[in-house]
């Protein structure tokens, strides 16, 4: 009778010991977002503002945006000219 307790016990003891290890097991690592869908536009910066307030600083923010990227096209004029 001894003997069977000491079996019941140990094989308790190894699943137990078994489960702890498995629950130490370090987690999945969540998968990153791609590089490319970092870039917000203005149409995500509108759909996330909640008030007026962000939705005008999503305004600025994009304008600015623009305004810097027109002076490029002057440029090629500039090199069209002999």
């Amino acid at each position: 009778m001894k003997k069977m307790i000491a079996l019941v016990v140990s094989i308790a003891f190894s699943l137990g010991l078994a489960g702890f290890a498995a629950a130490q097991a370090p987690a999945a690592k969540p998968a990153e977002a791609p590089k490319a869908a970092a870039k917000e536009t203005k149409a995500d910066c509108l759909k996330m503002a909640k008030d007026d307030a962000a939705k005008a600083d999503c305004e600025k923010k994009f304008a600015k945006t623009k305004k810097e990227a027109a002076p490029a096209a002057p440029k090629k004029e500039e090199a069209k000219k002999p």
